[in-house]
């Protein structure tokens, strides 16, 4: 049975941002084993880091895939965060790659950025301050028959080809891995989940092997058991999130891959079924293979 959504009842609405810049107040992250380190982390343009690619192993903190969009005026920049959609298709609207575009894959809480992919030419001709139109949609989705499962951030046109299916009173999701409640960090307790991440915690890499995460790639459809996303991320025994792993994980005690979350349930509604290829980029086809 196909899944039918509220497609009609969906506003599409504009929102801009500029590709920000990296910034530093201080040289050193100290993690969680005690060692200080250096190297990039968030913002800028990430020629080397896309989605698709390993989520963990990097020679860096945080490190944000493609280009981070940003707003410096707070309230536009919520509405950028709240209102743009993994999947949305963003535009270049300023520089020298003005016309091209690309796609949403996630957004990152604590900077506030939102993740746009550009294929690697497109990179290359961007700039730091050029301007990225994105067009919204996704917010206020529903799947018909199934009032008790909540989507969000998650642009209708990547719902249809993620592979859901309709298994009686229940929706088999199709992710790449399943993340247990007590590895989860960085995020817990936030009012919304319509913004944002929430991190896996890789500090204890035994765990991970257990879990079979220790492959995570950036783009992975996730599975995290008994977190709701609800009215924000939260403990509760039975509920499931569905989220896209959006950037790298991180030395720093409680902090790892970030998770934007797409689906959640409060109950046995969203059935995860493992699948190794779940990733975004090849349902949006934006990576080669």
């Amino acid at each position: 049975m196909a899944l039918k959504i509220n497609r009609e009842q969906l506003v599409m609405v504009s929102v801009v941002g500029e590709i920000s810049s990296p910034r530093v107040r201080y040289p050193y992250r100290v993690g969680h084993d005690g060692v200080a380190r250096v190297g990039p982390g968030t913002g800028g343009i990430t020629y080397n880091v896309r989605v698709g690619d390993p989520a963990l192993g990097w020679a860096g903190d945080h490190v944000e895939p493609g280009c981070s969009v940003k707003n410096k005026d707070e309230l536009e920049n919520g509405a950028l965060n709240v209102l743009a959609c993994v999947g949305n298709v963003a535009r270049v609207v300023s520089g020298e790659a003005k016309g091209k575009t690309g796609y949403v894959t996630g957004k990152h809480g604590g900077i506030e950025h939102v993740l746009v992919d550009f294929p690697p030419d497109v990179l290359e001709q961007l700039c730091i301050g050029d301007k990225i139109l994105i067009r919204a949609i996704g917010q206020g989705m529903t799947i018909e028959g199934f009032p008790e499962v909540r989507v969000m951030n998650l642009d209708p046109d990547l719902l249809e080809k993620m592979g859901i299916e309709v298994a009686g009173d229940r929706l088999r999701v199709p992710v790449a891995g399943i993340v247990p409640a007590e590895l989860m960090g960085s995020g817990i307790g936030a009012p919304s989940a319509e913004r944002g991440d929430y991190d896996i915690t890789t500090q204890d890499v035994q765990v991970l092997r257990e879990h079979g995460l220790e492959g995570l790639r950036l783009g992975d459809l996730v599975a995290i058991k008994d977190m709701s996303a609800f009215y924000g991320r939260a403990y509760r025994r039975g509920a499931v999130i569905i989220g896209v792993v959006v950037h790298s994980d991180s030395q720093i005690s409680g902090h790892g891959p970030g998770v934007t979350c797409l689906l959640t349930s409060n109950g046995p509604q969203i059935e995860p079924v493992l699948c190794p290829e779940a990733n975004i980029a090849r349902y949006l086809g934006i990576r080669e293979g």
